[in-house]
């Protein structure tokens, strides 16, 4: 059963390669992202059931060594992750606003994963590294409380890796603000 993530960051575009690499050598994975990303980094994200994730980060994180920026497993990933992740989510209306910003791609995805756990929100979209000089964001909607609780908990997750740049909800956000997208 394919209900885990496992995701490296590295500061090395050749290590990430031999990193890919060694993940999918070591464990049945399957590669949702191996790319480079924003400013001179690499990424490889991974999925599969619990233990081949452990394997594969496991053996990523040894061969990454050094050039290991960060990383994450989640055991049980929120499916509604993976459609903010790929931009595929459509979300009719929006109400209360809450945005994410972290340092760290492996941050911003446990940072939404906590969010949609936490509180009945819909997440918008989770922005990994591009164009925006390696940060992550996520973008979420739903009324004020929930958005404010599932915010606090995106924040928590998060905190003790010494990542988050900044968080905030807007009550009541003006539609426009949504159109002009990074």
């Amino acid at each position: 059963m394919v209900n885990a993530i496992g995701c490296i960051e590295l500061n090395s575009i050749a290590r990430g390669y031999l990193v890919a690499d060694a993940m999918l050598k070591s464990a049945n994975v399957e590669i949702l992202f191996n790319r480079t990303i924003c400013p001179g980094k690499f990424m490889v994200m991974v999925s599969g059931d619990v233990a081949a994730i452990n394997a594969a980060v496991d053996t990523g994180l040894r061969v990454g060594g050094g050039e290991v920026v960060d990383d994450l497993i989640i055991a049980n990933v929120h499916p509604d992750v993976f459609p903010a992740i790929a931009g595929t989510r459509v979300v009719e209306h929006t109400a209360a606003l809450g945005i994410v910003e972290t340092f760290s791609v492996a941050a911003i995805v446990e940072a939404a994963d906590a969010a949609v756990k936490a509180a009945n929100i819909e997440l918008l979209e989770v922005h990994m590294a591009m164009a925006i000089g390696g940060k992550g964001f996520v973008t979420l909607t739903g009324d004020v409380a929930a958005v404010q609780a599932a915010v606090e908990a995106a924040a928590d997750r998060i905190r003790d890796k010494g990542v988050l740049v900044d968080k905030v909800v807007i009550a009541q956000p003006r539609k426009e603000i949504l159109e002009g997208k990074v």
